[in-house]
C-alpha cells in the first residue's frame, strides 16, 4: 500500500534533515548555517587524450579515459571561495578519487566530505572537464603554458541533497567549459561570478518558483502533468528560466514512452487550442487558460508546507515524489484497464480509481493515447470517458 501524501512528505523531510545534519547528535550541533563553496583545480598528468577515443560523430568517449594513479598527476588551485585552511583537505580528497580512477570527463560525482574545520560533513559534487577543443597548432603552444583539463568542486548541503541535482550540475559544467578562455592566465570576473553562483543558479529555481506562485502553483503543476504549453507575458529572463526549469523537472518526460509523450502533447494542444499564459506584468503573476485538479491542489499544499524550512533540497524531493505518485497512479490505471478488458467489476474499479485519485482527467488522456492502437483497451477507455462525463453533470 502506498503511503499517504503527508506520510511521504514527512518521511522525506526527516530523511533529508537527518542527511543534512550528518547523523549523530554531535554532528548536528556542529552543523553551520547553509552555505556553499566552490574550488577549481587545474589538472596536469599523464592522461593520454588520444586514448580517450572519439565516436563517429566526433564526440569524446569519456569511458575510455585513462586515469593516472599515484604521482602521475598534480592538482593546482586556480580559484576558490573555500577557507584556505580547509582547501588542502578537499584537494587531498579529490586526489584520492583521481588515483582510484573515479572520474570520467564531463560526468560529475557526488560524495560526502568531512572537513576538519569547522568540523562537519558536507555534500561535494566534483567533475573533471576539458576546455573546448582548440585548433591543433594553438593547442600545441598553449599546452606548454596552460592546462586543458580541470576539476571543479561544488560544496553545499548533503550528499543526498546534491545527488538530486547531479544532472543539472553536469549541464552547469558545460556552461563553464564554453565560458573558459584558454588564453587568459587567470580567471575573469565573469567566470568567478559563474562559479560563485552555482548554488543559486542550479539548486534554487524550484524554491523561487514555489515562493513566487504560492497557491497558484497548482496551475503550474497541472500544466506540467498535462503537457500543456506555457507562454509568458512581460516576464524577465530569470523568472522565465526558473519557471521553465520547474516545468522540465515536474514533467513526466523520460518516465513514460517518448511516443506517448509526443502524442499527448499534440492531443492536449489540439483539444485546448490554447496555451497557459503567465502574465508577469503586475505585482503578482496571473494565470490565464489554466487548469487544476485535486491531485495538483494537494501537492501544492505539500510545497507550501516545505516552504517553512526554506530548504531547496526538500523542494526538489517533494517534486520527485509528485512525479513518482503520478507514475504510480498511471501504472495502476493501466493495470485496471487490462483487467477490465475481461472483467466488468474491474471496469467499475477503474471508474472508482479515476473518481478518487484526484487526477483522473489527466490520467485518462494519458492512457487513451497509449491504447489508441489497442481495440479492446480503447473500448474500455471510451466507456470510462462516458462515466466521467456523466459524473460531472
Amino acid at each position: 500500500m502506498l503511503p499517504s501524501l503527508q506520510e511521504s512528505l514527512d518521511g522525506d523531510e526527516k530523511e533529508l534533515e537527518s542527511s543534512e545534519e550528518g547523523g549523530s547528535a554531535e554532528e548536528r550541533r556542529l552543523e553551520p548555517p547553509p552555505s556553499s563553496h566552490y574550488c577549481l583545480y587545474s589538472f596536469r598528468g599523464s592522461r593520454l587524450t588520444q586514448n580517450r577515443g572519439d565516436s563517429d560523430d566526433g564526440r569524446s568517449c569519456g569511458t575510455n579515459a585513462e586515469t593516472p594513479s599515484g604521482d602521475d598527476f598534480s592538482l593546482s588551485l586556480v580559484d576558490s571561495n573555500l577557507p584556505s585552511e580547509v582547501e588542502p583537505e578537499l584537494r587531498s580528497f579529490i586526489a584520492k578519487r583521481l588515483s582510484k580512477g573515479a572520474f570520467f570527463e564531463g560526468l560529475g560525482n557526488v560524495a560526502s566530505v568531512e572537513l576538519r574545520i569547522p568540523g562537519y560533513r558536507v555534500g561535494c559534487y566534483y567533475c573533471l572537464f576539458q576546455q573546448e577543443k582548440l585548433l591543433p597548432e594553438i593547442a600545441a603552444v598553449e599546452s606548454e603554458h596552460n592546462p586543458s583539463e580541470y576539476v571543479v568542486c561544488f560544496l553545499g548541503g548533503s550528499e543526498k541533497g546534491l545527488e538530486l541535482f547531479r544532472l543539472e550540475l553536469d549541464k552547469y559544467i558545460q556552461g563553464l567549459k564554453s565560458n573558459m578562455n584558454c588564453e587568459e592566465r587567470s580567471l575573469g570576473s565573469d567566470l568567478k561570478s559563474y562559479l560563485n553562483s552555482w548554488y543559486e543558479d542550479v539548486l534554487c529555481p524550484i524554491q523561487r518558483v514555489v515562493l513566487l506562485f504560492q497557491e497558484k502553483l497548482t496551475f503550474l503543476l497541472h500544466a506540467a502533468l498535462s503537457y500543456t504549453p506555457v507562454e509568458f507575458k512581460e516576464s524577465d529572463e530569470k523568472t522565465k528560466r526558473d519557471i521553465n526549469r520547474f516545468l522540465s523537472v515536474a514533467s513526466l518526460q523520460g518516465l513514460i514512452h517518448e511516443g506517448t509523450m509526443t502524442s499527448l502533447c499534440m492531443a492536449m494542444t489540439e483539444e485546448q487550442h490554447k496555451s497557459v499564459i503567465i502574465d508577469c506584468s503586475g505585482p503578482q503573476p496571473q494565470f490565464h487558460n489554466a487548469g487544476s485538479n485535486r491531485f495538483c491542489e494537494d501537492w501544492m499544499q505539500a510545497f507550501l508546507h516545505s516552504a517553512e524550512g526554506g530548504n531547496p533540497f526538500l523542494f526538489r524531493q517533494v517534486l520527485e515524489n509528485f512525479k513518482l505518485k503520478a507514475i504510480q497512479d498511471t501504472n495502476n490505471l493501466k493495470r485496471f484497464i487490462r483487467q477490465a478488458e475481461m472483467n466488468h467489476y474491474a471496469l467499475f474499479k477503474c471508474y472508482l480509481f479515476l473518481k478518487n485519485c484526484g487526477s483522473g482527467d489527466i490520467l485518462l488522456k494519458i492512457v487513451k493515447v497509449e491504447h489508441e492502437e489497442m481495440p479492446e483497451a480503447k473500448s474500455v477507455v471510451a466507456v470510462l470517458e462516458e462515466f466521467m462525463r456523466e459524473a460531472l453533470v
